[in-house]
C-alpha cells in the first residue's frame, strides 16, 4: 500500500463546502452498495478494523481500503457499529423512494389508492428513521408507535383533504400534487416525534475539539428543522416537476397505447431525480452544525451555567457544535 495512510475516521472530502458534502453523500448513499452481500459487508468492516491497527493483509491497495470504508459507512450504524437493515439504509433511498414515490404519483385518482400508498410511504419512512436513529438518544417502542401513527394520520388527512378540496375547486393537474402535500405534512410530524427526546432533554454540544461541554434544546430544534427541510427537498423536484410532465405525456397518442407502462415510466423518472436529490438534500446543511454561545446564554441560562462550569479556567468558546443527524 501507499505510505500515505488514510484516516478512516475522517471523510474523504471537505465537508465545510456544499460541493464536498455532495460528493461525500453521493459516495456513501450509492444505491449500488445495497446489492453487496452480508459477507462482503462484514469483510469490509474487518478490513477497516485491521487497517486502523496497521495489520491489513499484505498487498492491500488504497482503492480496496476506500471501497471497504464506503461499504462500512453505507451499511453499519455510526453509533453502535451494527449492520443495518438493507431497506432502512440511506443508500436504499433511491430504489425504495423511487418505487413508492412513483406509485404515489401514478395512483392518485382514488381515495383508496391515496390512503394505501401514503401508508406504505410512512411505513418505509418509519423503517428508515428507526434504522438511522441516534443511539445516544434512544427512542422507546411507545414513542416509535406514536411517531408512526401521527405521521401516517397526518399524511392521510392531508392527502384526503387536499384531494377533496382540489377536485372540487381546481383543475385535474392540481390533484397530482396531493402526494407531495401529504409527504411534506407527514415529515413535519414524523421526524420531530421520532426525535422528541432531543427536543425535551436537549442534545450534547461540544467545542471545536470535540469536548462535550453542555446540552441544548435549541440546538436540537435547529438540527431537526434542517432534517425536516432536507427530507422535503429530497422528494420535492420529482413530486413537483413530474406531474405537469406526465399530464402532458399521457395525452399523447403513443402514450395512450402503452397505459400499463405509465407507472414504470414514472417510477424510473423519479429514480433519475432521486439519484441527484438524495446527496443534494443530505448536503444542504453541514452535518456538524453550530450554535452561538450568546444564544445559549439568552435562551437556556441553565445550560449556559453548565457550560461556564465545564469551561472553568479557560475561555468560553464563541460557538458550539453538534451533529444534526440525517
Amino acid at each position: 500500500m501507499s505510505s500515505d495512510r488514510i484516516d478512516l475516521d475522517k471523510p474523504l472530502w471537505d465537508l465545510s463546502t456544499f460541493a464536498g458534502r455532495w460528493q461525500h453523500f453521493a459516495w456513501v448513499t450509492d444505491f449500488r452498495t445495497c446489492v453487496a452481500s452480508e459477507k462482503q459487508l462484514l469483510d469490509a468492516k474487518t478490513l477497516c478494523e485491521q487497517y486502523r491497527l496497521g495489520k491489513e493483509p499484505a498487498g492491500t491497495t488504497r482503492e480496496q481500503i476506500i471501497y471497504a470504508k464506503k461499504l462500512y459507512e453505507s451499511a453499519f450504524h455510526p453509533d453502535t457499529g451494527e449492520l443495518q437493515n438493507v431497506f432502512g439504509r440511506m443508500s436504499f433511498q433511491v430504489p425504495g423512494g423511487m418505487a413508492i414515490t412513483g406509485a404515489m404519483l401514478q395512483f392518485y385518482r382514488t381515495t383508496t389508492a391515496v390512503v394505501f400508498w401514503q401508508w406504505m410511504n410512512q411505513s418505509f419512512n418509519a423503517l428508515v428513521n428507526y434504522t438511522n436513529r441516534n443511539a445516544n438518544s434512544p427512542v422507546t417502542t411507545a414513542q416509535l408507535g406514536a411517531a408512526y401513527a401521527s405521521a401516517t394520520a397526518a399524511a392521510m388527512l392531508t392527502a384526503i383533504g387536499c384531494k377533496s378540496f382540489w377536485q372540487k375547486r381546481a383543475n385535474p393537474l392540481m390533484a397530482r400534487y396531493v402526494p407531495f402535500a401529504a409527504v411534506a405534512a407527514a415529515n413535519c410530524a414524523n421526524i420531530p416525534l421520532m426525535r422528541q427526546n432531543e427536543i425535551t432533554n436537549g442534545i450534547e454540544v461540544q467545542d471545536e475539539n470535540g469536548k462535550k461541554l453542555t446540552k441544548s434544546k435549541i440546538a436540537a430544534v435547529k438540527g431537526i428543522s434542517q432534517v425536516v427541510l432536507s427530507r422535503i427537498v429530497m422528494c420535492a423536484p420529482g413530486m413537483l416537476i413530474l406531474p405537469p410532465i406526465m399530464e402532458r405525456l399521457e395525452k399523447l397518442a403513443w402514450m395512450q397505447k402503452i397505459k400499463p407502462l405509465h407507472g414504470p415510466i414514472q417510477v424510473m423518472m423519479v429514480g433519475c431525480f432521486l439519484v441527484f436529490m438524495v446527496p443534494t438534500a443530505c448536503a444542504l446543511f453541514p452535518q456538524n452544525c453550530t450554535i452561538s454561545v450568546s444564544t445559549l446564554e439568552r435562551w437556556e441560562p441553565e445550560n449556559y451555567e453548565l457550560l461556564k462550569k465545564n469551561c472553568e479556567g479557560r475561555q468560553i468558546p464563541t460557538y458550539l457544535y453538534f451533529n444534526k443527524g440525517l
